[in-house]
């Protein structure tokens, strides 16, 4: 599964909040400071579906855009890619690294424990 960019993955998350929309609807639901023109939302949307994010029902010229992939499956695949790349496939470094760097409390270290031995 392919990375997305900024743009895409906002338009994603849109989408996958919406469960489907027309451009006009992702435009809509984007901040007011970086609102791009239709066209460009458009032609992004098109991007999505080519990379067989993003499906459409076709209603006359107008489209009905809605995932063709869960949020679920897009995060297992990002999360497989960050531990790959920045964690040499490393879960224990991944972990090692959230304790030490995100400073977590004991409640929470008793979670991440609890869930591990669950695991087990």
């Amino acid at each position: 599964m392919e990375e997305l960019t900024k743009t895409e993955e906002k338009i994603m998350q849109i989408l996958w909040e919406i469960k489907k929309g027309f451009v006009k609807d992702i435009i809509e639901r984007m901040d007011d400071e970086s609102k791009p023109p239709y066209t460009t939302i458009s032609s992004v949307v098109r991007i999505l579906e080519n990379k067989g994010f993003v499906d459409h029902k076709a209603y006359g010229k107008t489209h009905e855009y809605y995932p063709a992939i869960s949020k679920s499956e897009y995060r297992k695949a990002n999360f497989k890619r960050l531990v790959k790349n920045y964690f040499d496939g490393s879960t224990e470094s991944l972990l090692s690294f959230m304790v030490k760097e995100e400073k977590l409390d004991e409640k929470e270290l008793q979670k991440l424990k609890d869930i591990i031995n669950k695991k087990s």
